[in-house]
């Protein structure tokens, strides 16, 4: 019985450490990229709607999101879930919701505009 609750402290353990490198990890990524100054904030909201709540992204909006980038759009993401705020949602749903907004907005960016 010992060695059960040792392997389970090791765990806990293990999980808390995970979870602290993460929130460091996605805090130097933020701040090496200066990630929260590329987006103005009518489009960080459009954003974070669409991806933690129900919304859609304009297209001027979707341009910014790209250029923001992957690297900073994912750190950012992670961090907000590490909030204590956003306990109660699923990171499954949220990474999936942020995926499909940044895949359908690198499609929107990437298509040829029609012609006039």
């Amino acid at each position: 019985m010992a060695s059960l609750n040792v392997s389970f402290a090791l765990v806990v353990l293990f999980l808390t450490c995970g979870a602290a490198m993460a929130t460091k990890e996605n805090d130097q990524i933020i701040k090496e990229n200066h990630c929260e100054t590329k987006m103005g904030l009518p489009c960080v909201l459009e954003a974070f709607t669409s991806i933690f709540e129900i919304g859609s992204i304009s297209n001027k909006c979707c341009g910014e999101l790209v250029g923001l980038g992957k690297v900073c759009h994912s750190a950012l993401v992670k961090r907000t879930l590490e909030n204590p705020l956003f306990k109660d949602l699923t990171p499954a749903t949220i990474i999936a919701k942020s995926i499909q907004t940044w895949n359908n907005c690198l499609a929107l960016i990437d298509s040829p505009s029609p012609s006039a």
